[in-house]
């Protein structure tokens, strides 16, 4: 097998999922017993250990995931919204909303989430907070 340089190992990643390289992490770290320091390691490692925990992480939750169901009929001022929230750019915005539902911010204390479903429900948008 040829070797493959920084940036053509770069440029796999950039085609890949967030799911598929969060696979790749954990297939990674078990293969070299190592533990990556990189954030989408970090994103991926408390989803794992919060399924684990079950009742305990019901009872005390303090880390909330907004997930946008969809963007209504005002879908340009939701786009406009999700980039303030995000700091996302134009495409990364409007991609993220035409591919509802998905997660607009993930591990966010409670205020910070219905500041966030509220700005959202105010433009337009249906938000549901897990």
């Amino acid at each position: 097998m040829a070797k493959l340089t920084t940036d053509e190992l770069l440029d796999a990643f950039k085609e890949m999922t967030l799911i598929e390289l969060s696979e790749f992490v954990k297939q990674f770290e078990e293969t070299f017993g190592v533990t990556a320091a990189a954030p989408v390691a970090v994103a991926a490692a408390p989803a794992a250990g919060g399924a684990a925990g079950g009742d305990d992480a019901a009872a005390a939750q303090d880390e909330f995931d907004v997930i946008l169901e969809a963007a209504g009929d005002k879908k340009i001022n939701v786009i406009k919204e999700v980039r303030a929230l995000t700091s996302l750019g134009l495409k990364e915005a409007k991609d993220l909303v035409e591919g509802a539902p998905k997660a607009i911010l993930e591990k966010v204390n409670k205020e910070t989430a219905d500041k966030a479903k509220e700005s959202l429900e105010g433009a337009g948008a249906t938000v549901t907070l897990k």
